[in-house]
């Protein structure tokens, strides 16, 4: 039975090889689509961001589960850069992500737009929290009637595994340089104090996001707040409000970057995607702990559970979501 399961392991990882190779074929699948309008001298940028925004690199796998902002950077820069790139869609489907990650992509963008090159922001099926601070930091925001997006608003979490940790005999020393040191830990519940310096934290951090809304949109602050209450909205409503300036898919934010560019002859739409095909591979392996099990590998803890080391509590995982 274990060498059957192993086969059918086998197979599945090779279907999934396969399907990365197609993939690989079909980067800049936008070009080849227009060919009969294509001009070398001006390009239309597409930066996907998809699943979840995290700091650092990322976990580039086959369904995008996370992406990270060093890599998305890198994409904004190599875009700015190229004088043939004429403006940039940066198409989201994202449900957020953490906090700092998402004002690093938001900065870079309005570098993009400093350098004189327009970008819209296209939402596909979730465009939230995170993922709408950097949508409002683009020219245009398009989206789809049932866009999910919104979500306007920041969280923390802090597990708890105190009353657990007694029942089953678990006990922790901590010997630490300060009081709030181990603050968050999950061995024990928050004091008073430390619950009142999380807050300050994330309201901090919230009237950063109202203020980035706020200016990014040409809002007044008040009038975000008043939104700003994490709430999720539908495309239709976000527009309604003024969060969303117009609704199309895709091939319309394409076109309407090419509007604003001024690109009334050919042009041609190139994606940005630095993956080779090792980082996709590396990237589906990356998914979770399922394939490793099919490869006979070590399951692995999913990322982000406190075992005594206070993770939960670093800032960069106060989240936009």
């Amino acid at each position: 039975m274990d060498k059957r399961k192993r086969l059918i392991g086998a197979l599945v990882v090779a279907s999934a090889l396969a399907s990365i190779i197609l993939i690989s074929f079909q980067v800049g699948r936008f070009s080849d689509s227009r060919a009969a309008r294509t001009s070398a001298r001006d390009v239309i940028g597409l930066i996907y961001i998809e699943g979840d925004i995290s700091g650092g690199r990322g976990s580039s796998g086959l369904t995008g589960t996370t992406r990270g902002a060093d890599i998305v950077m890198e994409q904004i820069r190599e875009a700015t850069g190229d004088p043939a790139v004429k403006a940039v869609v940066v198409r989201l489907n994202t449900p957020g992500g953490t906090a700092a990650a998402s004002q690093e992509i938001a900065r870079e963008i309005a570098r993009l737009r400093e350098s004189g090159k327009k970008v819209v922001a296209s939402m596909g099926d979730v465009c939230a929290s995170g993922g709408y601070w950097v949508a409002s930091s683009a020219d245009l925001v398009i989206a789809n009637p049932a866009t999910i997006t919104g979500s306007i608003g920041v969280i923390m979490e802090v597990a708890q595994f105190e009353q657990l940790m007694k029942k089953v005999g678990v006990e922790i020393e901590v010997i630490k340089s300060g009081p709030h040191k181990d603050m968050g830990s999950s061995a024990r519940r928050l004091a008073d104090d430390e619950r009142s310096l999380l807050q300050d934290m994330v309201d901090d951090i919230y009237l950063q996001f109202v203020e980035q809304v706020a200016q990014g949109r040409k809002m007044d602050p008040a009038r975000v707040r008043d939104i700003a209450d994490g709430r999720i909205l539908t495309g239709r409503q976000a527009r309604d409000l003024g969060l969303v300036d117009d609704f199309g898919n895709l091939e319309d934010a394409v076109n309407s970057a090419a509007e604003l560019a001024g690109l009334k002859g050919g042009w041609s739409v190139r994606e940005f995607d630095k993956r080779s095909f090792f980082e996709r591979f590396r990237g589906l392996l990356d998914t979770g702990a399922g394939l490793d099990w099919i490869l006979g590998l070590p399951a692995r803890l999913p990322p982000g559970l406190p075992l005594g080391r206070g993770r939960l509590a670093t800032v960069d995982l106060v989240r936009f979501r």
